[in-house]
């Protein structure tokens, strides 16, 4: 593709409708977010020339992503932090449709992004068990506090056989989403590999190819990105303070901290790193987030390879 000739496309996602931002015709453009409006929106665009930009919103991208796969249209999704920090970054105060869609324009223009992959309809069926079974899994969390400061009898029981129907449920999506795993022999492979990384458990492999099947497709920093695990310098002037971690996948972000706690118990390798790092930062916290970004890097490299941790 020639890259001088790209056009990026800057559109700001809602439920109700998509605003779009042409950077080489200056013109704004609002469209309901429905199916057939967004069809004939991306019939207009030109798959050698166009590359829209949006932010990863969930749900409502849905039907735009689906759409510009058909018709070729090269797109990419973004962090929001990331790109709100881009916004701070130009002095883009204001909090607009119009303004964002420009903004993601610009971003485009400034980063160069990699098109995304086309979506899968596996991944979108993993990625809906998977949200379910956490949803599942954040009920019965809540339960449990609730028995734990339990006292009549009657409560107690009730949350007992809630949180026992809960168990029951959890374990039968979690089987759903490893037959899905299963039927596909390339998926099935990947689940392998991931769980040959120290710490990345069965569950915790099966919500990392729901939840981030970008992995071996981007380089480390764009991965850590996507995860929320890349780390942001908040410096002002002479004002510098420590760099944090913002935005990106939370359940992903969780499952690898759950990860580096596993892997920092049971592999030297990782035992070893994280004691390092967290006597030279003071913080253990930080030190276990650090062990996570580098859990990631190396599923994102066997996962690139088709190698099996070694």
């Amino acid at each position: 593709m020639d890259m001088i000739a790209q056009n990026y496309v800057g559109c700001d996602i809602s439920k109700q409708w998509l605003d779009f931002f042409d950077e080489t015709s200056g013109r704004l453009r609002r469209i309901d977010n429905q199916a057939d409006a967004i069809a004939a929106y991306v019939a207009g665009l030109d798959p050698s020339r166009d590359f829209v930009v949006m932010e990863a919103t969930g749900v409502h991208d849905r039907l735009l992503r689906h759409a510009l796969a058909k018709a070729g249209v090269p797109f990419s999704r973004h962090n929001p932090a990331h790109t709100h920090h881009y916004s701070k970054s130009t002095r883009r105060r204001a909090k607009t449709d119009p303004l964002d869609a420009r903004m993601l324009s610009d971003y485009g223009r400034r980063y160069n992004p990699e098109a995304e992959p086309a979506p899968s309809e596996e991944v979108e069926r993993l990625q809906s068990l998977a949200g379910h079974r956490d949803h599942l899994v954040e009920m019965r969390a809540a339960l449990k506090k609730h028995l734990a400061e339990a006292f009549e009898e009657a409560v107690i029981a009730d949350l007992e056989e809630t949180i026992a129907f809960l168990d029951t449920r959890i374990k039968a999506f979690e089987s759903q989403i490893a037959e899905v795993i299963r039927q596909n022999q390339d998926t099935a492979r990947d689940h392998a590999l991931m769980v040959s990384v120290p710490g990345v458990s069965n569950v915790g492999a099966l919500s990392l190819l729901a939840l981030l099947p970008e992995l071996g497709q981007r380089s480390p920093k764009a991965i850590a990105a996507l995860a929320g695990l890349a780390p942001f310098d908040n410096k002002s002037g002479k004002l510098s303070r420590r760099s944090q971690i913002q935005g990106g996948r939370s359940r992903v972000r969780r499952a690898l901290y759950m990860a580096a706690l596993t892997a920092i118990r049971t592999c030297e390798r990782f035992k070893t790193f994280y004691t390092a790092l967290a006597a030279r930062s003071g913080s253990k916290k930080l030190a276990i987030i650090a062990v996570a970004r580098k859990l990631l890097v190396v599923l994102n490299a066997i996962m690139r390879d088709k190698t099996a941790f070694a």
